[in-house]
């Protein structure tokens, strides 16, 4: 049976006539030239992988009745969170609407479903009028670029009333900069220290306020929009600026070809091949950073990248946008479903423990992981979704599941893939990328961390990243699968230090994302210092030498198809 490769220049994955395992991870493009089939023993029904998948399926079911019961309105210590519920619609159950970030979401879901319809009707109208009156010509979008700054204005004036006079200051403030030095290497260095102050003084001046700048000034406070804290979304833009900032910089160091010269480019040149410099005009460059779909949450894209979707417009065909939005849809409906069941973050916030064993507090952590994996997988996949009917293509964030990563290189790859993306262009590989990993990845997880936060958990789980991924290194260089990998212990190897990675990469995100060091702390003691805690941890293991398996066929499988998602 052979698959269909989608094209690098159209978005349409052609899958198999019968739906396959691998087809319920996201299809990302890539040319057919970089993913080829491997011829690799196909073990899913092998008695081995038979026990794997019952032991898989009894731990997975174990691990969601635990949440569930500790969920119940009979729980002991319901009463301890029940203040942190909220009346749902789902089979009479309450809801766990308790966590900010998604509630933000969760309650604004229609406005801002009305607010993207209203955005593509009035757009769609634009491309009508300009089909009317344009006369042939080349195929391409690049009118809409104003269409996008005027549309990108209104936006933020709407959301963030006076305060959009700030933002477009510390805009203009950028693009000066990066004009201003042009090919010169103090343009990257300047602009690093613009943004990276800006970031800091957002958040130290709370968004400066107009009355503590001048008294004359406080009635301009009054008018702060729909979402007043402009600062707190500013970081997504504040990537937009860098990116323009140092694409217009490398622009300007190498001989970049009219665009009418140039080739369709795959979706790897569109990041990397520099646009002429009059291309990096104010016009175009407002009309990337304040891109109403991928404004408040991302995912990102480089200017490169957004400038060649207006110039070459992909093929985004209507089957792509379909099958994106059932996507989207199951991933809603199912943490609606984690909500009004599993009230773990509730349980969190609240710290409702007291007198759980270790596998329920284990639970508790593990939930919350996957909590902010699906608030924030939904969050950027409709905002992804609204940007795909508007026919640009940004990166899909979220790769696979959560508890389908073994590895932390690949881990990070997966999640928040748009940022990873920016992070390899704009800084890992500009300070020497591979030549010295582990002290770049700790450049890159320093300012990961404070990049989302500037506190002491967040850097902390930023220096717990880094030191998670010293393992994996030597690991790959004592062990390389050129050498060892035909070899029958070398999988079971891989699976045990797959164990290692992902407890790790639990701890490291419980730190950062979930319970703090405090929590954190709590919950190890529970583990390592009783009895129960000990019996815990050697299930989990064995449970996570099984998965890893899966994980690893997994992969194989997507392989044998030609599909290569390095992660």
């Amino acid at each position: 049976m052979s698959d269909a490769s989608p094209s690098p220049f159209q978005l349409e994955y052609t899958p198999s006539k019968q739906m396959r395992l691998i087809d319920l991870t996201v299809h990302i493009p890539a040319p057919p030239s970089r993913t080829q089939a491997t011829q690799t023993p196909v073990r899913w029904r092998t008695l081995e992988f038979r026990i794997y998948a019952l032991l898989v399926v009894a731990a997975v079911m174990t691990m969601a009745w635990i949440p569930i019961n500790l969920s119940l309105p009979t729980h002991r210590n319901y009463p301890q969170f029940q203040r942190k519920l909220s009346p749902g619609w789902m089979l009479g159950r309450p809801v766990d609407n308790s966590d900010a970030q998604y509630r933000g979401f969760r309650n604004n879901f229609i406005p801002l479903t009305l607010g993207a319809s209203a955005y593509l009707l009035i757009k769609l109208v634009r491309r009508r009028i300009h089909q009317r009156i344009a006369s042939g010509g080349r195929d391409e979008n690049t009118y809409l670029l104003r269409f996008n700054f005027y549309a990108g204005l209104v936006m933020i004036v709407a959301l963030h009333g006076t305060s959009a006079l700030k933002i477009f200051s510390i805009l203009t403030g950028n693009y000066l900069i990066a004009k201003a030095f042009g090919a010169s290497k103090s343009g990257p260095i300047l602009c690093w220290m613009y943004n990276l102050l800006v970031l800091f003084l957002n958040d130290w001046c709370n968004g400066y306020r107009f009355g503590s700048i001048a008294e004359g000034l406080a009635f301009l406070d009054r008018f702060d929009g729909i979402y007043p804290r402009w600062h707190i979304s500013f970081n997504i833009t504040m990537l937009r600026l860098v990116s323009f900032s140092m694409d217009y910089y490398w622009a300007c160091r190498t001989s970049a070809s009219p665009w009418e010269s140039m080739s369709e480019p795959n979706d790897r040149e569109r990041q990397t091949k520099s646009h002429p410099r009059e291309a990096h005009s104010f016009i175009n460059y407002i009309s990337f950073a304040l891109y109403p779909p991928l404004y408040l949450a991302g995912p990102i894209m480089t200017f490169n990248d957004y400038m060649w979707q207006h110039r070459k417009p992909l093929a985004i065909t209507s089957r792509t946008v379909r099958g994106y939005a059932i996507r989207v849809a199951v991933s809603l409906l199912t943490i609606e479903f984690v909500l009004h069941f599993m009230y773990v973050v509730a349980i969190k916030d609240t710290k409702a423990w007291m007198g759980d064993t270790p596998a329920e507090i284990g639970m508790i952590g593990f939930w919350n992981l996957i909590l902010v994996w699906l608030k924030l997988m939904n969050i950027w996949r409709f905002f992804r979704l609204w940007a795909m009917l508007d026919k640009i293509d940004a990166p899909e964030n979220m790769i696979r599941c959560m508890a389908n990563n073994y590895s932390t290189f690949g881990f990070w790859r997966s999640w928040h893939r748009s940022y990873n993306l920016w992070l390899i262009r704009y800084i890992y590989i500009p300070v020497g990328g591979s030549r010295s990993v582990v002290l770049n990845m700790l450049l890159v997880f320093t300012f990961t961390a404070l990049w989302h936060d500037l506190t002491f958990k967040l850097l902390a789980w930023g220096w717990l990243a880094s030191l998670f991924v010293v393992p994996e290194v030597i690991a790959r260089f004592v062990l390389p699968q050129a050498k060892y990998g035909e070899q029958g212990w070398y999988r079971h190897a891989c699976a045990v230090g797959a164990i290692f990675n992902i407890l790790m990469l639990m701890t490291g995100n419980l730190v950062g994302f979930v319970v703090g060091l405090d929590g954190t702390k709590f919950f190890l003691e529970r583990v390592f210092g009783t009895t129960e805690g000990w019996q815990f941890l050697a299930l989990t293991c064995v449970a996570l030498f099984s998965a890893a398996h899966l994980m690893f066929e997994y992969r194989e499988d997507e392989k044998r198809h030609g599909i290569n998602r390095k992660c």
